[in-house]
């Protein structure tokens, strides 16, 4: 397990950063400002980032969790622990999906991190081809657009779970699932 600090902690790295309001890092030093405009603040226990975009930063996949409905990433401000940077690389099976169907979301976590309970592991590549096909049946209906069922929402979590969890193809899942072989 690697121990992440201000001087390792943006070399191909995931992490998920925690919202925090704007005030927070009002009177703290500015450790570091990059060129596309992100600040870095460092404490003892970790690091503030204010910033106007996340996901991938260089060689790094950072997200932002925020703390409600927050949609407005302009110059948003997220700390994270020391301990919440997880190696990250475009190779290693490090990644596993999560979906919430109810608020029809999808997002991908490191298999270091807490809630990792012995899901699939995919790749970074292969984790955002699944995501892009999970966002297609979360937001829209098309996709069943030939396929016969007798309950759609049933249908569409049992897609859901199966794009979640196997490496089956999107075309072989909705063949299987239709025909009640799996």
């Amino acid at each position: 397990m690697n121990s992440y600090n201000k001087f390792n902690f943006h070399k191909h790295t995931f992490c998920l950063f925690q919202q925090a309001e704007d005030t927070v890092v009002a009177d703290l030093k500015l450790g570091y400002k990059s060129a596309s405009g992100s600040a870095y603040y460092f404490t003892e226990l970790g690091v503030y980032r204010k910033s106007n975009h996340w996901g991938r930063a260089a060689n790094c996949r950072w997200r932002l969790i925020t703390n409600s409905d927050y949609k407005n990433q302009t110059k948003s401000v997220g700390f994270a622990r020391w301990t919440d940077f997880y190696p990250n690389n475009e190779i290693e099976k490090l990644f596993f999906i999560g979906v919430n169907e109810s608020k029809n979301e999808v997002h991908f976590n490191h298999k270091n991190h807490p809630n990792y309970t012995n899901q699939l592991l995919r790749n970074a590549s292969d984790t955002t081809k699944r995501i892009k096909e999970i966002k297609i049946i979360l937001q829209s209906n098309l996709w069943a657009k030939h396929v016969f069922f007798d309950d759609f929402e049933e249908f569409r979590t049992k897609m859901l779970t199966e794009l979640s969890n196997t490496n089956e193809s999107f075309v072989n899942l909705k063949k299987i699932l239709q025909h009640g072989k799996k």
